[in-house]
């Protein structure tokens, strides 16, 4: 009963620009992590093979070290690892992959598949049928021989595919590196293992997108696992099962702060965020001085625990309160420069900064000595 680690787009190499340095680096780091993770699982759940999808690269140009350090990742696994070409790390005349060659980077272990005709391995069970990109984009189904492939008897026919499913997007797009929806079937396959998508998804019972093992996008996908999967004999449906891979989840919210028991909610929200999460985090409405003073601790208390975390604030105002304006003794004319400050917040193009200067200067006269802040005497 042959078992599986289906795995695809580890993107490795793959940058984060939008994000500061720090952020940025852990998080090209946490897609080395990934596949340590994955060689770790196969070899606890001792599968016979590891199959790899396509993309294991993000890009044709990685140096030599990122090269060696991808296959250095799969030395918990000793069992075979079958790797397919993709889109992003395409089997071109000159590639990533003639360049890992070049340097012997790649470990015997691992079984390179360029060329679209069926690769037995028989000592596993099975007969593999590969569709490799040896380009970037094509528009005919590089699967469609997977229909008239023979391989001998008694052997489980699985396919390996890097691309979109037909029907699978928006109605009236054309995209690259299409598959048919109805290939398994009509392949007689035992199990599609596909890349491309990078959630988890499953297009019928023989056919599955296993997604990326390390989440990367703002797309609540199940992205960042890898699919168990055993077969039994041919014809048999495989069991398939999804197991945890990644470190970060990436979430994006937008929240709208009107009443006390709105920034309550947030505040809990943050609280209860799985630790070492992306965040993008946009933030409209209004608040008054103490919720800004609570907002700006919770969210500095939060940045400590996840990965990233990202403000837009430019939809939020502060307006102070009369109790927050009495509080701070403002009169005259730092009273007027609250008036006006708030008047600012008002115009879109100036709102942020006004909201800004309005909260630091909030800050500074509360920050005053309780004597200075005291009514003059008469």
């Amino acid at each position: 009963m042959p078992r599986f680690l289906h795995t695809a787009d580890w993107q490795i190499g793959r940058q984060y620009a939008r994000f500061a340095p720090e952020d940025a680096v852990a998080l090209a780091e946490a897609r080395f992590i990934a596949v340590e993770r994955l060689a770790r699982l196969a070899d606890e759940e001792r599968v016979d093979a590891v199959l790899v999808a396509g993309d294991i690269f993000d890009a044709q140009t990685l140096s030599e070290r990122t090269l060696h350090r991808t296959f250095q990742a799969l030395a918990s696994f000793s069992g075979p690892w079958i790797m397919l070409p993709g889109n992003h790390d395409a089997a071109l005349a000159e590639s990533v992959w003639t360049r890992a060659r070049r340097i012997a980077a790649i470990p015997d272990k691992v079984h390179l598949l360029l060329a679209p005709e069926v690769s037995l391995f028989e000592e596993l069970g099975v007969a593999i049928l590969p569709a490799p990109l040896t380009q970037r984009q094509t528009h005919r189904d590089l699967t469609a021989w997977f229909d008239t492939a023979e391989t001998p008897p008694g052997l489980l026919r699985i396919g390996l595919a890097h691309g979109r499913v037909e029907g699978q997007l928006a109605e009236g797009i054309d995209a690259a590196n299409p598959i048919a929806t109805n290939r398994a079937a009509s392949a007689g396959l035992d199990y599609l293992a596909l890349g491309d998508w990078h959630g988890l998804k499953r297009i019928d019972e023989r056919t599955w997108y296993s997604g990326t093992p390390e989440q990367e996008r703002f797309k609540n996908n199940a992205a960042g696992q890898a699919l168990l999967v055993t077969l039994d004999t041919p014809g048999v449906m495989p069991e398939v099962e999804a197991r945890p891979i990644g470190q970060h989840g990436w979430y994006a919210w937008r929240r709208r702060l009107s009443v006390a028991s709105d920034l309550d909610a947030l505040l809990a929200e943050l609280e209860a965020l799985p630790p070492m999460s992306v965040l993008d985090l946009t933030l409209e409405g209004q608040l008054d001085l103490a919720g800004q003073q609570r907002l700006e601790q919770a969210l500095g208390a939060a940045a400590g625990r996840q990965r990233s975390l990202q403000v837009e604030t430019s939809g939020l105002g502060l307006v102070p309160t009369a109790e927050d304006i009495a509080a701070l003794h403002a009169d005259g004319y730092l009273g007027h420069v609250i008036a006006e400050l708030q008047r600012r917040q008002e115009v879109e193009s100036e709102r942020e900064v006004a909201r800004e200067a309005l909260g630091i200067l909030a800050g500074m006269l509360g920050a005053r000595p309780s004597q200075q802040r005291e009514e003059p005497q008469g």
